[in-house]
């Protein structure tokens, strides 16, 4: 494995934590923390920037790039209408640049499954086991709206973990490929 390949591998597997960070705050308080999201956005960035160096094109990170302008210019009206709040939106414009443009159909993958299980546990809470049920009823009653930074953060834990997993592989399997070959 490449020495660039592993940092940039390492940088985003620093995100993990904070990612669950993020999900326990929005699900606790509602609230995503600007430090946070500008931090994911570091990593993010050291990250294409490993993996653009080490590959010689630009394309990624261009990619991600725009995808984060799309992502934001798309979700803000969503936030002038109150329908999402501001750091949901901050979330997910940073993703693009946390994931990068390979692993964006990944992500919207997971987003997908997490997002509905989220809004199957809000139409029949009784799926809960009692303790996260009563957790869920009490910050209900206080809030009455659903955190969406947490199906986001599940959606990147899920999509990193899988980049690592291939470059993990990638990796593994070259050295017995050219062995072979």
């Amino acid at each position: 494995m490449s020495l660039l390949l592993a940092a940039s591998l390492l940088l985003r597997a620093l995100a993990i934590p904070l990612l669950g960070r993020i999900a326990w705050t929005d699900f606790t308080t509602q609230k995503i923390a600007n430090r946070d999201v500008l931090l994911l956005l570091c990593l993010g960035l050291g990250s294409l920037q490993l993996v653009s160096v080490q590959t010689g094109s630009w394309w990624d990170m261009g990619l991600s790039a725009i995808g984060c302008v799309l992502l934001f210019v798309a979700l803000f009206p969503f936030w002038a209408l109150r329908k999402l709040g501001a750091g949901d939106v901050k979330l997910m414009a940073a993703m693009p640049l946390l994931i990068g443009g390979n692993g964006l159909v990944v992500f919207t993958i997971f987003l997908l499954v997490f997002a509905l299980a989220t809004a199957a546990l809000v139409k029949n809470p009784f799926l809960l086991p009692a303790g996260a049920f009563r957790l869920y009823v009490q910050h209900m009653d206080r809030k009455g709206v659903v955190p969406f930074g947490v199906p986001i953060s599940a959606a990147a834990i899920c999509a990193i973990l899988f980049q690592i997993y291939g470059g993990v592989m990638l990796a593994t399997s070259s050295g017995i490929l050219q062995q072979l070959g």
